[in-house]
């Protein structure tokens, strides 16, 4: 995948840039695999704003993948590599022997009328879903299970893969993107190879524009608000606030730690490193 540049006609070219989409096959998604989209503008059920900054964007609908890859033994062809609008990865059409379609995340490296298996017989080839326990040391990963059953919750971004570092008992250790090492299950699922559309990461929308496109509105900085609409609000002239920064609801930020303590916590063993 190349990224496109544009001739600085206006200011809002000059830094524009966007992918070529050369490796997309088909731009008539699957209609039995379309569900209705309906946006709710960061509002919750009764009404009130708890996601702020959301709205507008363009119209989408949500495409069903399989994340679950539980047509086991069943081999499919990649029949189209598609966009999805709702994620940055590619996603690929499978057709299965059994005459079901399916989409999955598109990996580095499977082309049109490849062919691709899951399950436990299923070779070491990239594509190929599997349970970790079947995997070979130092395997590049992507689309990993957290809890066996579930379906896959990790590493589903763009150009982004783990790795398979070490098996012991009934847990498989893991290097995360972020650098970070962590256990799972080891009858969880996974599939092999790197997540594809490795160039996202260097796309530029290059105009506020592109943002609202995607559903995203202006961001007002706390201290340009009225002391009523946030705590760093008000004072004479342009004020850096007077306190420490915070939340809309007055909760310190910068320097606190933010990340909860979930039953996944015991999982890690090496938190990312410092920079990362």
């Amino acid at each position: 995948m190349a990224i496109k540049r544009f001739r600085p006609l206006t200011p809002s070219q000059r830094f524009r840039t966007v992918p070529d989409f050369a490796e997309i096959t088909s731009t008539v998604p699957e209609k039995s695999l379309l569900e209705p989209q309906s946006k709710s503008g960061g509002r919750n059920n009764k009404g009130r704003i708890t996601a702020y900054h959301r709205g507008g964007g363009h119209r989408q609908h949500y495409r069903r993948i399989d994340f679950k890859r539980e047509k086991l033994n069943i081999p499919a062809r990649v029949a189209s590599i598609e966009y999805d609008p709702n994620r940055s990865a590619r996603i690929s059409l499978l057709h299965y022997a059994d005459g079901e379609k399916r989409y999955v995340l598109a990996p580095e490296g499977v082309n049109v009328n490849d062919v691709v298996f899951a399950g436990e017989q299923a070779e070491i080839k990239v594509g190929n879903c599997m349970p970790l326990e079947r995997m070979p040391l130092g395997t590049m990963i992507h689309n990993i299970e957290m809890r066996p059953g579930k379906g896959a919750q990790m590493v589903r971004s763009a150009g982004t893969m783990a790795q398979l570092v070490a098996k012991e008992g009934d847990k498989a250790t893991l290097k995360m993107p972020s650098t970070e090492v962590r256990t799972v299950p080891i009858k969880c699922y996974a599939t092999i190879g790197q997540v594809g559309n490795l160039a996202h990461k260097n796309v530029s929308w290059g105009k506020a524009g592109a943002a609202r496109w995607r559903g995203w509105r202006p961001i007002t900085r706390g201290v340009a608000m009225n002391p009523v609409d946030h705590p760093m609000g008000g004072g004479e002239g342009k004020s850096s606030g007077g306190r420490h920064p915070c939340t809309p609801w007055g909760i310190p930020t910068k320097g606190y730690k933010t990340r909860s303590k979930r039953k996944s916590l015991k999982h890690l063993v090496e938190r990312r490193k410092k920079g990362k």
